[in-house]
Parts: structure tokens; C-alpha cells; sequence
């Protein structure tokens, strides 16, 4: 057989039943598959072994790889997550109604949508998928405010534009968004769609998201729905409920005239529904110090206007009669304030005292008054004398002289005598002293008898 020039010898070494030991012609060892050796080769067995490059085999390998990498990059490289566009639906004085596009996420996985607000995150848009409107509230009246959205995938963060805006005043009512229901008067429902279209305001007949008021004059659906069962629909409406549900205040359409008229924001709550508009009781009440309390006396026919004003600026204060001679008197500080329980009887200065004039006068205080004096101590109880005389004839005898006497007296000085006190205080009660160890026979009682015994 002929050798080509790519063609190498090797004699089979050992041989078993996966690999094959081959040795070359410059004791070069090689492992050889057993397999690839033709059959009936058994140890000592010479083979050529031809090894040659496949160069077209090489080029159609890479073609198919190179276009499953295209592949790739057009299905997944290309397309890539949309950055979101926020725009503003409607503004009040205290809310802001924002809406975008659907979510362009291209082959990304959606992570999160944040909304943003002064460059501080407000929360997450809820179902974001589908959900493609938000409304924040509890905004300041005439603030401005910058709102931005934030979209994090798993192909990276795109955030939407900054989107500027500010809150109405008081007297801008274009912001106004209401849902009509069931109004009865129609020339009414006319009147309050054109009020809405000279301010500025929209409304429909289903309720949205930036819906502000529902208007109507009942709750009752429609009187035109018909129901399954053939019978006129009687109960609450659908978008009346939903109203409740969502907290929208429900007032009647004399609120928009009333807004139109006024050309600024008017107050709901007289225009609630099942309220009456024209009654001036539903009005916000005054403050208690604003109230008229006077008193009766004030309030009859004697009393001149000066004094009712008066009384009505004084609402907190006790009702006084003022005596037309004399001219009112400052507050008494606090230090002079009258004290009931000390007063004395005769200083005229008790509730219900006189004045100059000798009508009484409640609240006040007497000039001339003054705070009685503390109370003397008790006097000490008498001593009573010594007996002197009888001291002393006791001493000299009984018949001394009277000189002597009268000298003794002289020479002796009298002493005052201490008053006992009437509260007697019990002695300590008897303390029991430890008996001492230090005696013998104390410890021989204690023992007892003792025996002697012999050693022996």
C-alpha cells in the first residue's frame, strides 16, 4: 500500500476494548481510540494513520454561527424600553390629575414605576401595566409643583420629563370636573351646562378619574332605564354609588350657578344633596365669641345701643352694672383680689355691697378695704402666788419677829411656774436586757445537776 505524504505509521502496543496504545517510528506513545482502527487489528499490528484538514466543513460552521448571533441582536438588541411621557390631564386648587402612554418595555422585564414629586418619591404606580393615570391631592392652594416618573427595568432605569405645574386660586374654576346624574328640572341641567362652559369646566355622564363633583337632584337612576325584568329602575344609580365609594362630594347644580355668579370656588356644604340652597342655617355658624349672649337684662327695652354693643364685644366676661356718676374703674391687680371667707362684716365690701351711689355692685372691690390683722396669741394662763409668809415661819419658827419676815420676802425671788401640758405622754415600754454569760452560776443553773465519778 502505498504511503501518501500525510500518512504516519504506528504499531499497535497494547490493545483492549476502549483505547489503544500506538507507537511511532521515533517512540512517539499516543492513546488511539480503539474504535477508529480497522477490523481484525490486534497487538503488534502496524497502521498508517492520515490526518487532513476540512477547510469547507470550517467556513459553513462559522456562517452558522455568525447568523444565529444576528438573530440575537435583531430580536433582543434593537428594541429597547421606552422612556415615559407624563402629561397633565387636569389641575384644581388642591389636586393634580396625571396620565402617560402605555409602557413600552421591549423584551425588558418591568421592575417598578415610581412617581415623583419636588424630586421625592410619592409611591408606586399600582398595576402599571394597565393602570396609565394617577391623581395626588392634598395640595397646597396656588403652590407650584414638578412631578416625574420613573421607570426601572431589567434593561435599566428611564425616567419621563419633568412636568411643571401649579395650583389654581379661589378664582379660577376651570378645574372644575363634574359627572352629571339624575337632575329632574332640565332647564336647570341647561343652566348649569352653560355656567359650566363660560367657566372654563367640563363635565360627562360617567365618573373618571378627575372627577371633582357628582351633581344631581336625586339618587334614583335614570327614569328612561329600563331593567332586565321590564321594570323602571327605582334604586340608587351606578354612577351614584360609585360617587359614595370613591368620595366624591354629591351636590346639586345650584353649586355651579353659584360658582358662576360668585366666579370663584364656593363652599359645598349647603349644596349637599337633600340640603336646601336658599336656607341661611346651613351656612357655617359664627364662633362662640362672635355669638350674641347677652344677657336678659341687657336684652330688654332699657338698654341703650351703647350697651348692647358693649355686651356683645364682652362675650366672656360677667355681665356688670355700671353706675352712670361714677366712672368705670380699672381691673384690681391680682394681689387685691377680694376673698370671700376673710372679709370683714362692717367694710362694706361683701357680694352685694354699696357703692357711693347705694346700689350694689357684684365683682367689685372697696378702696377702704384692708386684710384683717392675724390673730393675738393667748395670753399664758396666771400664776398663782407663792405662799411666802408660811415658808418661812417655817424656817424660823412660828415665832419670829414680822421684820424678819418682811427681810426673808425681800431676799426671795419670784419665779414663774411653767404651765404642765395637757397632753400626758406615755413612758417607753420596758426593754428586757440579754441575760450575761459572764457568771459561773448562771451557767451551772442552766446545766443542771452535776455527778462526780470516780477515775479509779
Amino acid at each position: 500500500m502505498a504511503v501518501s505524504q500525510d500518512s504516519f505509521m504506528f504499531t499497535v502496543g497494547k490493545l483492549d476494548a476502549g483505547m489503544a496504545i500506538l507507537l511511532g517510528e521515533r517512540a512517539h506513545l499516543i492513546e488511539f481510540p480503539s474504535l477508529l482502527l480497522p477490523p481484525g487489528v490486534s497487538t503488534g499490528s502496524i497502521v498508517n494513520i492520515s490526518v487532513q484538514r476540512n477547510v469547507t466543513e470550517e467556513k459553513r460552521r462559522e456562517n452558522d454561527f455568525w447568523g444565529l448571533q444576528s438573530d440575537i441582536l435583531d430580536a433582543y438588541g434593537t428594541d429597547t424600553p421606552a422612556n415615559p411621557q407624563l402629561e397633565l390631564r387636569n389641575i384644581t386648587q388642591t389636586s393634580v390629575t396625571l396620565e402617560w402612554p402605555r409602557l413600552e418595555l421591549a423584551t425588558s422585564k418591568l421592575r417598578s414605576l415610581d412617581l415623583y414629586r419636588d424630586r421625592q418619591r410619592v409611591a408606586a404606580i399600582p398595576s402599571p401595566l394597565n393602570n396609565t393615570s394617577t391623581k395626588v391631592s392634598g395640595l397646597q392652594l396656588d403652590t407650584e409643583y414638578s412631578f416625574q416618573l420613573v421607570l426601572r427595568t431589567t434593561a435599566g432605569v428611564y425616567p419621563s420629563n419633568l412636568l411643571r405645574v401649579r395650583t389654581h386660586t379661589m378664582t379660577d374654576t376651570s378645574g372644575i370636573s363634574v359627572c352629571f346624574g339624575t337632575v329632574e328640572d332640565e332647564v336647570l341641567l341647561e343652566n348649569a351646562e352653560v355656567a359650566l362652559g363660560e367657566m372654563g369646566a367640563k363635565w360627562s355622564d360617567k365618573i373618571q378619574i378627575d372627577t371633582t363633583h357628582f351633581v344631581c337632584t336625586t339618587p334614583a337612576a335614570t327614569p328612561s332605564a329600563v331593567s332586565a325584568t321590564g321594570g323602571t329602575v327605582t334604586g340608587p344609580g351606578v354612577e351614584y354609588q360609585k360617587a359614595l365609594q370613591l368620595s366624591i362630594p354629591v351636590v346639586q347644580p345650584q353649586w355651579i350657578l353659584a360658582c358662576h355668579t360668585e366666579k370663584k370656588m364656593m363652599p359645598i356644604r349647603p349644596f349637599y344633596l337633600g340640603e336646601n340652597p336658599s336656607s341661611p342655617s346651613h351656612f357655617r355658624p359664627q364662633s362662640m365669641s362672635q355669638a350674641n349672649l347677652s344677657s336678659p337684662t341687657q336684652r330688654s327695652a332699657n338698654s341703650t345701643p351703647t350697651q348692647q354693643k358693649h355686651a356683645i364685644n364682652r362675650q366672656s366676661m360677667p355681665p356688670q352694672r355700671v353706675s352712670a356718676a361714677s366712672p368705670p374703674t380699672s381691673a384690681a391687680p391680682p394681689s387685691a383680689r377680694r376673698i370671700p371667707e376673710e372679709v370683714e362684716p362692717g367694710s362694706g365690701d361683701e357680694d352685694g355691697g354699696e357703692d357711693q351711689s347705694g346700689r350694689t355692685r357684684k365683682g367689685t372691690m372697696s378702696k377702704n378695704f384692708r386684710f384683717p390683722p392675724p390673730n393675738p396669741a393667748p395670753p399664758p394662763p396666771p400664776v398663782p402666788a407663792l405662799p411666802l409668809a408660811s415658808a418661812a415661819s417655817a424656817d424660823k419658827g412660828e415665832g419670829a419677829s414680822d421684820s424678819k419676815g418682811e427681810d426673808a420676802d425681800a431676799d426671795m425671788t419670784v419665779v414663774g411656774v411653767v404651765t404642765p401640758s395637757s397632753v400626758e405622754v406615755p413612758p417607753p415600754p420596758p426593754v428586757e436586757k440579754e441575760r450575761p454569760l459572764g457568771s459561773a452560776n448562771d451557767l451551772d443553773d442552766d446545766v443542771g445537776e452535776t455527778e462526780e465519778i470516780s477515775l479509779n
